[in-house]
């Protein structure tokens, strides 16, 4: 059974940064393509972001590219998620997961989820 736990959220003014970890046990990351996810007050979860195992190639919504950044370290069972320039649109609880991409190219969430982490965007 995997288990992910998410931190690093927090509250920062628009224009800030935020830099979310995510440690994964219970599995063999270094074989699984990992994504973030977030859920906003309302709203349905949406992904964000995913990358490969071996961190080749990463993956974006379009709200995201060119502000966001993700990467891991395979070495540490653990997948970042760099947050430049925020908006109070990114403001949510963000969550990573193993993923899976389906025929039409869109990335879901394979297995169980973390708890979040809070991410809120002052403007």
């Amino acid at each position: 059974q995997v288990q992910l736990v998410e931190s690093g959220g927090g509250l920062v003014q628009a224009g800030g940064s935020l830099r979310l970890s995510c440690g994964v046990s219970g599995g063999t990351f270094d074989s699984y393509a990992m994504g973030w996810f977030r859920q906003a007050p309302g709203k349905e979860r949406e992904f964000v972001a995913a990358i490969t195992w071996n961190g080749g190639s990463q993956y974006y919504t379009d709200s995201v590219k060119g502000r966001f950044t993700i990467s891991r370290d395979n070495a540490k069972n653990t997948v970042y998620l760099q947050m430049n320039s925020l908006k109070p649109d990114d403001t949510a609880v963000y969550y990573c997961a193993v993923v899976t991409r389906s025929y039409d190219g869109s990335w879901n969430a394979y297995g169980s989820w973390g708890q979040g982490t809070q991410v809120t965007v002052s403007s």
